[in-house]
């Protein structure tokens, strides 16, 4: 049985600002604000990478010094789905990148004894299956949210989907590899393991809380 965290569907994002940008961010002591410029700076360089493949279309363009035939944006522009709360954490950076982007929200929260994912909002464009939808989340760490959105979303007719976080545990990419095989993982890094509450270690902690100062 193929490893899930060596899939070629895992793309673990190694650039340096990246990884550096990162450690700062686990550190304990990193203040609020500083925590949230980083990650608005690591959503950005994330971005930079899953949005590699985007179609583009050639058009007609006078430039200063001639008429040239050159590449852009094909529409419609991707669809960022953010898994509430936590998720808006990746948001502002990511639509520096693409300011034209729809905006999706998912509102998931994981039952505390089971773990698993309960829905209560959801709302995104109507034309999901024409759009490129990349889900931001923090963190995989169980995958149950993570399997649980895109469930959702797949009945809603997206096809073309990318799941994207700061940091996974490999029990999370094995649960959402093994429900949903065609979904590229898009990641920072991926930690050594869950541990019995179910958090990511070394994992930085609470996102949700560390983003939006609640604990």
């Amino acid at each position: 049985m193929q490893d899930p965290v060596a899939s070629p569907k895992v793309t673990t994002v190694d650039h340096p600002l990246v990884q550096h940008k990162l450690t700062l961010m686990r550190d304990r002591d990193t203040a609020l604000p500083e925590f949230r410029r980083l990650l608005r700076e690591i959503s950005l360089l994330l971005a930079y990478e899953v949005t590699r493949h985007l179609e583009l279309k050639t058009v007609s363009v006078e430039t200063p010094v001639a008429r040239a035939d050159l590449p852009l944006l094909a529409r419609p522009e991707p669809c960022f789905i953010t898994i509430l709360r936590a998720g808006n954490g990746l948001l502002d950076g990511m639509l520096d990148l693409i300011p034209a982007a729809s905006v999706g929200h998912l509102g998931l929260y994981r039952d505390p004894a089971t773990l698993e994912a309960v829905e209560y909002y959801y709302k995104v464009p109507g034309d999901m299956g024409e759009r490129l939808a990349i889900v931001v989340d923090p963190m995989l760490a169980t995958g149950h949210t993570a399997v649980a959105a895109l469930d959702r979303l797949k009945k809603d007719g997206a096809k073309d989907i990318s799941f994207v976080c700061l940091v996974a545990a490999p029990e999370g990419i094995e649960a959402l590899t093994e429900a949903h095989p065609d979904i590229p993982i898009y990641t920072a890094a991926v930690d050594e393991r869950l541990n019995e509450k179910g958090y990511i270690v070394p994992g930085l902690g609470d996102a949700g809380d560390r983003i939006f100062g609640t604990k």
